[in-house]
């Protein structure tokens, strides 16, 4: 087989980097929105508003993927997953794809036979993916780096053996019985045209994060303004004492003294500002980001004026189930994978990808059912029940309520 080389990939992954650093930025909520330097004031362009929308986009997709186990399990796979802290491992690579598109699972040898897993996201690592099976050709990730990110450690995988890179230079090779590299892909919404997937932090998210960023700046700083609002004095005489602006501003009686010609200023407030506008603005945003990624406004800090029962909640996030169900059937395929190769370390055999066609991941039902949820499936099944005998097996009961 024909190989892309370590140069390739190397440069193939630094030309996705600060995609990823834009995406981690949203996500950190260190992304500063550009200025159009309009009503900012110049000391204030400098000032970054956080707002945690996209964050809040990913956590809560990621929270509803909760992996259960793997389900005809010939294999032992669920074994692996379990002394390689499935929960955090999982997670981790779930958070990394939403984030970044893709993340991967890197597989070694811990020096007893027994195989390690650890998650490498998407700025350390990367490949030639087959379209068919969703794994790598040829891989590349940094395993190890220095404070300033230079890498250190790094594996050009293939297809049974590991070549090992320190500092740039070959170090050795290792060998192993997996018919493919040891580093999978985990991908959130992969097509045709983009193998490695979308990120969840779309484009659009990015975009109308920065205008309610913008806005919420305006509205802080309009706010000085409409805490005190401004005054102006008419036909003051020049010669006069200067009047201080603090005094003006904080004062609830002004006293200033006829001339001595008996004429008087004239004391006026402009009109206060109101901050309607600015939070009109901000709720149009709200409107526009949850429309992109499936939430409510509930979500996003904009709370209804009646508290929602549970089935209200789930009709209002349909579309957050939609995604989430697809997300499941994506990601299994990597964990499947990723647990494949594991197998094939583990007992020194080149398994076929085919011999897994049954084992099937398992999740957590995306809604936890609440006790009136509960009662109208045991009603449910109970009807299904009486007309198909023996229908509802634990595992199906498990599946539909989490229980």
């Amino acid at each position: 087989m024909d190989y892309k080389g370590i140069e390739y990939l190397r440069g193939k992954l630094a030309s996705k980097t600060s995609r990823i650093d834009a995406r981690y930025r949203s996500y950190e909520m260190k992304h500063m929105a550009d200025d159009f330097r309009i009503s900012t004031p110049p000391q204030l362009r400098w000032w970054m508003y956080p707002l945690g929308w996209c964050g809040k986009a990913v956590d809560s997709l990621a929270d509803r993927l909760v992996f259960d186990s793997f389900a005809n399990d010939a294999y032992g796979i669920n074994g692996i997953y379990n002394l390689n802290n499935k929960d955090i491992l999982i997670r981790s690579a779930i958070l990394g794809a939403l984030i970044c598109s893709c993340s991967f699972i890197y597989i070694s040898e811990n020096g007893e036979g027994f195989p390690m897993m650890q998650v490498i996201d998407a700025k350390r690592a990367t490949g030639v993916i087959d379209p068919i099976t969703n794994m790598l050709t040829e891989g590349y990730a940094i395993l190890e780096a220095d404070e300033n990110g230079r890498p250190v450690l790094e594996a050009h995988l293939k297809p049974h053996e590991t070549d090992i890179y320190s500092h740039g230079e070959f170090v050795q090779t290792y060998r192993h019985p997996a018919p493919y590299p040891l580093l999978v892909p985990v991908i959130y919404r992969p097509d045709a045209k983009r193998p490695f997937g979308h990120s969840r932090i779309s484009r659009a998210c990015m975009a109308i994060v920065d205008g309610a960023a913008r806005t919420a700046k305006r509205s802080e700083i309009s706010a000085e303004f409409y805490s005190f609002p401004q005054r102006y004095v008419l036909g003051m005489d020049p010669d006069a004492e200067q009047l201080e602006k603090w005094q003006i501003t904080m004062s609830s009686l002004l006293r200033i003294d006829k001339d001595d010609d008996g004429d008087k200023p004239a004391v006026g407030q402009f009109a206060q500002q109101s901050m309607a506008p600015h939070l009109d603005q901000l709720k149009m945003f709200a409107g526009l980001f949850a429309g992109e990624t499936g939430l409510t406004l509930d979500d996003l800090g904009f709370p209804s004026q009646n508290p929602s029962s549970s089935e209200a909640i789930k009709a209002s996030h349909e579309t957050l189930r939609l995604i989430a169900r697809g997300a499941q059937k994506d990601f299994a395929v990597g964990l499947l994978n990723a647990g494949y190769l594991a197998a094939c370390l583990r007992d020194g055999v080149e398994y076929k990808r085919n011999q897994l066609y049954e084992t099937e991941v398992r999740w957590e039902p995306i809604f936890e059912p609440d006790v009136s949820a509960l009662s109208g499936v045991g009603d449910a099944v109970q009807k299904i029940q009486s007309a198909f005998p023996e229908y509802f097996t634990e595992d199906k009961l498990r599946e539909l309520t989490g229980i």
